[in-house]
């Protein structure tokens, strides 16, 4: 008769299952694709700048943070109406500028007495009278990839009006802003068009 110690030394080894590893690939897989997803959401939906000055007032407001969308004028351009963010001249020394585009590449604009004017027809925007003309004083015709963009407050803006700036190019364009966050003045929400 065999007496049975207890103690055994010796011990199987485990078989890692085709399932086990196809879970982990799974599981890596998942966190990896979720990590890349998060990094391209945020780098064209996530980006931020900061309003700098009253020139877009009462639409946004000095210091107010943007989201900036990036990811649209991939697939499109901008439009009239639209809000912007644009380096002025390409000047990566410069801040970022937030402005509402008003022409577009073709367009013809002028202002005179006051009002906006763009292919002859008397616009609705803005609603102030606008009191310097600045390089519009006579008619501009944009030539192809160009855009004029000025403030929501005119009269408090430097932009697209002034000659150091003049029509802003596609290229020079950042993104759209699509959203906003919360100002002494105002709380979150989606920045519209006009």
């Amino acid at each position: 008769m065999v007496r049975d110690s207890g103690l055994s030394f010796y011990s199987r080894k485990k078989k890692v299952s085709s399932n086990l590893f196809i879970e982990i690939f799974t599981w890596i897989f998942g966190v990896v694709f979720a990590v890349f997803l998060a990094g391209v959401l945020v780098y064209f939906f996530g980006m931020t700048t900061r309003v700098v000055g009253e020139s877009m007032e009462p639409t946004l407001y000095n210091e107010q943070t943007v989201l900036i969308d990036r990811l649209s004028y991939i697939f499109s351009t901008p439009k009239s109406g639209d809000v912007v963010v644009f380096l002025p001249n390409g000047n990566e020394k410069s801040h970022y500028y937030v402005k509402r585009v008003v022409a577009e590449p073709g367009d013809t604009l002028r202002i005179e007495d006051g009002i906006l004017y763009v292919n002859g027809l008397e616009t609705e925007w803005p609603m102030d009278i606008i009191l310097d003309s600045g390089i519009v004083e006579k008619e501009l015709i944009l030539e192809r990839g160009e855009y004029f963009c000025i403030g929501d407050n005119p009269n408090n803006s430097e932009d697209s009006r002034s000659a150091n700036i003049g029509p802003i190019t596609e290229t020079d364009i950042y993104g759209k802003v699509w959203f906003h966050f919360k100002s002494a003045e105002e709380g979150i929400g989606f920045v519209k068009g006009r």
